[in-house]
């Protein structure tokens, strides 16, 4: 048991990095989801010892929770239904809804999602991150005609530069999307003020704020590379 008033160095990493969000990001606009299944998906997804089964799992789970946190601002209107008994007032979604995963990591987190929004229409949108210079490159881009009247959930699990989700953003932007959320697994300070100095409108939803990227770009602690541990290619 840890000794009365000690925090845990990681801990002390993680509230850090929640501060410096905060702090230098042009509009702070980023939940960080606190929920118990949340964190305990989490907690499977981030473990080296996870088979490519579980960690599809988990992943599929923690973006519908993701999800929900993300859904319970949208617009509603008021539309009467009849019952089996009588009619009454119900409320139903305002827009339409477009999921547009970032290729090819945020297609584990779309078949999560497509669970519970079966009616949405989806986008994709390729971007791969040069190894070297670590600036996004555009290689494919798909969207709906819909996308100017919609509410648009933009994923991928990981924002760590941020250069890809500002790439995916401006695409969306430029094809009439104006209502634009981000939804990742994990993300860290630098990504988080990248996309809010380019798209300071976007809301970002994420599992956790980790505190650091290494030399490669990749976040620390992190949990790897999502797209190679989901499709099995590691």
């Amino acid at each position: 048991m840890a000794a009365l008033g000690y925090t845990a160095p990681g801990l002390i990493c993680v509230k850090l990095a929640r501060k410096i969000v905060r702090a230098r990001t042009h509009d702070p606009k980023i939940e960080v989801v606190k929920h118990p299944l949340v964190a305990a998906s989490l907690a499977i997804l981030r473990a080296k010892t996870t088979a490519s089964a579980d960690f599809r799992r988990a992943l599929q789970e923690i973006s519908v929770l993701l999800l929900g946190q993300a859904s319970a601002g949208w617009e509603t209107v008021p539309h009467q239904v009849e019952t089996p008994l009588q009619s009454c007032m119900a409320e139903i979604l305002a827009r339409p809804l477009v999921l547009v995963p970032i290729l090819r990591a945020g297609l584990g987190m779309l078949d999560g999602m497509l669970a519970l929004l079966p009616q949405a229409a989806i986008g994709h949108i390729g971007v791969y991150r040069d190894e070297k210079t670590l600036r996004p490159a555009t290689y494919f881009c798909r969207l709906p005609g819909t996308i100017s009247e919609a509410q648009v959930v933009l994923v991928d699990p990981m924002l760590a530069t941020g250069n890809s989700a500002c790439q995916a953003a401006t695409l969306l932007k430029s094809s009439g999307a104006t209502r634009i959320q981000f939804i990742c697994l994990v993300a860290c300070p630098p990504g988080v003020r990248q996309l809010h100095s380019q798209h300071p409108d976007i809301d970002i939803i994420t599992a956790a704020i980790d505190p650091e990227l290494n030399d490669s770009g990749y976040i620390v602690p992190g949990l790897g590379d999502a797209g190679d541990r989901y499709f099995g290619t590691g």
